[in-house]
């Protein structure tokens, strides 16, 4: 079994080793609980999850799944730790939020190359998640201290006035695309607001969410206020279903979240991915389009949610658009994610990989026309022969082919044409998604014409996949509801009570 880190690691000033050294580290006790690494004490019987390197194929460890006495214990320690925790100050929340990011900070290339180890994705990328994190803790660490209510003047000089409150214990649910970044997207506003948490990372990637825990631990978050269980569905509808869970927040797939939580009528937060348009339009500056194009499709071996995997091109730029995209592409290095050189890093698993292998040679067989890519690659050296590796793709397709309609999850552009602007609109919004869009023009009045008509919760004009923490991120349609970052997000993870404050005399119409 392969070494990951050692708990007695953590307890020291610096969190984490300066230097990364694969054989300093162990995958152990990937639960937390009330400050603490465990392991299941009631795991689900005869079943665990094998936790790759994606990009050698090195199976690290057996996970261990959380029971539903996991679940309940996590559950019952966040709620416990609810009344210490909502008591604080903004600013003393905010406080340990800031210090939590500068952790990471200090850490970052350390937590950055653990990330590319389980996630597979290039290290530059998971240093740019690492970034993202930073961000989220220090922005709503500064929001904490300003949230307040809003006061009322009624006649007569009574009022009212509201209470922005917390919810109670909050659960959330991460994806395996971007492990830590999602579960600082959950914790922060919800800690920051005065909640408590309990995550469950995805089972394919569940060692940097421990190692989150662990920094807000050190950072001074009370015990009981950050809990993880790990495991699959069946954890994770332990924990929705759970009834002093008060909000859920999930990223990833399954319309069964929104049914489990109905169950105690706990708020929902849910980005369920999409099949979003990057429009091309004639105006457009091709070199622009083209990096626009790269960084909408193949960022994380093109599994991103908000990915503009449908890129409608002008017939007027086509061919100029499409020669420089391939010859971009055709410059690509695909290999170990830890080499700073390589751009396209490996994908989650074998079974990711065979699904969008297939969905490519399906997509062939409709008499969609393979411009690049979409194969196996087997890169050489440092043990990466075994890794999961797809060559990045662009096809060029037809509306009504699979691949343009369903979420593919890799690094496949799937090509479309178009000339007349209502035309592509109609197009674009065609589906049942309706997480992003995006389109490169240098008409600013079409930019933003078509903005809003385009059904999406995120539109980006000249460029794509940027989500700084200060802008709302969430989806339309079946993309899910609810929104996170930006200050919007507090109102996810809040409640209002209205006090009204009477400063005369009841008037009573009854007998006295």
């Amino acid at each position: 079994m392969a070494a990951i880190f050692r708990p007695a690691i953590f307890r020291i000033s610096k969190l984490f080793p300066r230097r990364f050294l694969s054989a300093d580290v162990t995958f152990d006790k990937l639960n937390y609980l009330n400050g603490e690494r465990i392991n299941p004490n009631n795991p689900l019987i005869n079943q665990s999850e094998a936790i790759y390197n994606p990009a050698t194929g090195e199976v690290l460890c057996e996970l261990q799944l959380a029971g539903e006495g996991d679940v309940d214990a996590a559950v019952r320690s966040a709620r416990e730790a609810f009344e210490e925790w909502s008591g604080k100050t903004g600013m003393e929340r905010g406080d340990v939020l800031m210090r939590a990011a500068q952790i990471i900070s200090e850490n970052r290339e350390f937590l950055a190359k653990v990330e590319t180890m389980n996630q597979g994705k290039p290290l530059w990328e998971s240093r740019c998640d690492l970034q993202t994190a930073i961000d989220t803790l220090k922005y709503f660490g500064g929001l904490a201290p300003t949230l307040s209510g809003q006061h009322i003047q009624l006649a007569n000089g009574s009022f009212a006035y509201t209470r922005r409150e917390p919810l109670g214990v909050v659960c959330g649910i991460g994806a395996w695309n971007y492990p830590l970044q999602i579960a600082s997207w959950k914790a922060a506003p919800a800690l920051a607001c005065g909640n408590t948490v309990v995550f469950k990372p995805s089972p394919f990637t569940p060692i940097t969410a421990v190692m989150f825990a662990e920094i807000l631990s050190n950072a001074g978050l009370p015990p009981g206020c950050f809990n993880v269980v790990q495991g699959r569905g069946d954890t994770g509808s332990f924990l929705v279903k759970h009834p002093d869970v008060a909000k859920v927040t999930f990223t990833g797939t399954g319309q069964n979240i929104m049914r489990d939580a109905a169950s105690n009528l706990a708020q929902v937060t849910l980005e369920l991915g999409g099949k979003s348009p990057l429009i091309i339009f004639e105006d457009a500056d091709i070199q622009e389009a083209v990096k626009g194009t790269l960084n909408a499709n193949y960022l994380t071996q093109g599994e991103v949610c908000s990915n503009g995997t449908r890129v409608f091109v002008h017939d007027s730029i086509r061919r100029q658009f499409v020669a420089a995209l391939v010859d971009r592409i055709s410059k690509m290095v695909i290999g170990n994610p830890l080499d700073d050189r390589t751009h396209i890093g490996a994908v989650i698993n074998q079974s990711h990989r065979d699904k969008i292998l297939t969905y490519v040679n399906n997509a062939v067989s409709q008499g969609a026309r393979r411009l690049i890519g979409g194969e196996v690659v087997s890169p050489s050296g440092s043990n990466c022969s075994d890794g999961f590796y797809v060559s990045p793709c662009v096809l060029e397709c037809s509306d009504n082919m699979t691949i343009v309609k369903e979420e593919v999850f890799g690094p496949v552009v799937s090509l479309l044409s178009f000339t007349d602007e209502a035309d592509v609109v109609r197009r674009s919004n065609s589906l049942d998604y309706g997480l992003a869009a995006g389109m490169f023009t240098k008409d600013i009045q079409r930019a933003h014409r078509v903005s809003a008509k385009l059904q999406a919760g995120i539109v980006w004009v000249n460029n794509y996949n940027l989500t700084p923490s200060e802008v709302p991120f969430g989806g339309y349609k079946r993309s899910g509801y609810g929104r996170e970052n930006g200050s919007t997000a507090v109102n996810h993870f809040t409640q209002l009570k209205t006090v009204y404050i009477e400063m005369n005399q009841v008037d009573c119409p009854y007998p006295s």
